[in-house]
């Protein structure tokens, strides 16, 4: 971890890649200058390399994270029910923080509140951002223009203690995708009426969208126990987290009308009609939330784990060599992840929340470069 602030910045300049693809929303944001709060970590010769630069600080559990098109990113508090505007100006401490709105509708408790949040793919004709929430019954989607009324889309996803879900993103193809817990009893993820334990596919209005497997039916992959990250990568390959299972922690590749095994398995399966994780680690080394793609790699944000996984994808989409573990314990409990428009990735801490341990700072926004050996990242 020692590194000086003049090395990282050389570092995050030499690691550009490129322009996003056109359906990736945003510029790049007005980055700060670090106030020794940058560095970057090394790893043995072949692999990755990263550096970090603290962006924003002093929030309490920070969940959903998704860009505008000027740069700004819009977080989410899980607790406090709040979206944040994050940027795109700066000022000493980072990125400016500024509340943007607080809705009353979202009753928190548990790992169950404010959780992901996406911004319309037409955002600058409809101004229009979706959320994840829960109330005292049931988790919502709802859509609202800022600082207006949320109107809720879907209802009656199954609310718990545990297993919310909460992943919420637009897909290449312009439909949202929200990602639910099972709720914990362990049979709603197989239950095809049940919009627990499932990856749904909607309409901007919360209707089934066209082609999905079952008519009417917003479902799109189902046998989930809890998914809180939902990612793309350039060939439209779709990507989602799998925590809260007892033994491990999942990193599945996500194809229309499968069944990825829960509450029937845990991790990989003999069952032919079931489908096995791209990747599965024990559950004390991840319970990963947040998944993003940059180049060939894949990245996971992790809560037990306290870490982020990458690893380098093939073109066909299998992982090649050995995933590797980054930030291991140095930043907590890891839970946020967005690819950001200027090619790096933003992670959210989680150290607000009864399972962490806080440092002053937390929680804070931190980003992410990448460079050298084995991600395919240069």
């Amino acid at each position: 971890m020692a590194a000086s602030v003049a090395a990282v910045l050389a570092l995050t300049a030499a690691c550009s890649f490129g322009p996003p693809d056109a359906d990736q929303q945003g510029t790049p944001p007005n980055l700060p200058k670090p106030s020794g709060e940058a560095s970057a970590s090394s790893a043995p010769e072949g692999d990755s390399e990263v550096a970090v630069t603290v962006l924003a600080k002093g929030l309490e559990v920070p969940w959903g994270m998704a860009f505008l098109p000027d740069g700004a990113a819009l977080v989410t508090e899980r607790d406090t029910g709040r979206i944040l505007q994050v940027g795109p100006e700066s000022d000493a401490n980072g990125l400016t923080v500024a509340e943007v709105q607080r809705l009353t509708e979202v009753q928190s408790s548990g790992d169950g509140g404010l959780l992901g949040i996406a911004v319309s793919p037409k955002y600058t004709a409809d101004k229009t951002v979706f959320v994840y929430y829960s109330t005292a019954k049931d988790n919502r989607i709802g859509k609202l223009v800022l600082k207006g009324k949320l109107q809720p889309i879907v209802t009656g996803i199954p609310r718990s203690p545990a297993d919310n879900g909460g992943a919420l993103a637009f897909g290449p193809d312009g439909y949202l995708y929200a990602g639910t817990g099972d709720a914990t009893n362990g049979t709603q993820a197989q239950n095809p009426k049940s919009l627990g334990g499932k990856i749904l596919r909607m309409t901007a209005a919360g209707k089934p969208a066209p082609g999905n497997p079952i008519k009417n039916s917003l479902v799109w992959s189902l046998g989930h126990r809890n998914v809180q990250g939902l990612t793309w990568d350039k060939t439209k390959r779709m990507y989602a987290t799998e925590n809260g299972q007892p033994k491990t922690g999942e990193l599945n590749v996500i194809v229309k009308g499968k069944n990825y095994g829960w509450a029937k398995a845990d991790g990989a399966s003999g069952d032919a009609t079931l489908t096995s994780p791209l990747y599965s680690w024990p559950i004390a080394d991840s319970y990963c939330s947040g998944v993003g793609v940059i180049e060939r790699a894949v990245a996971t944000a992790c809560l037990l784990g306290k870490r982020v996984w990458l690893l380098d994808t093939t073109d066909n989409g299998t992982v090649l060599g050995t995933p590797q573990a980054l930030l291991t314990g140095e930043y907590g409990r890891l839970r946020g992840m967005v690819a950001a428009p200027d090619g790096s990735l933003w992670v959210s801490t989680s150290n607000q929340e009864d399972a962490g341990d806080p440092a002053p700072d937390d929680d804070r926004i931190i980003r992410l470069v990448f460079s050298a050996g084995g991600a395919g990242i240069t």
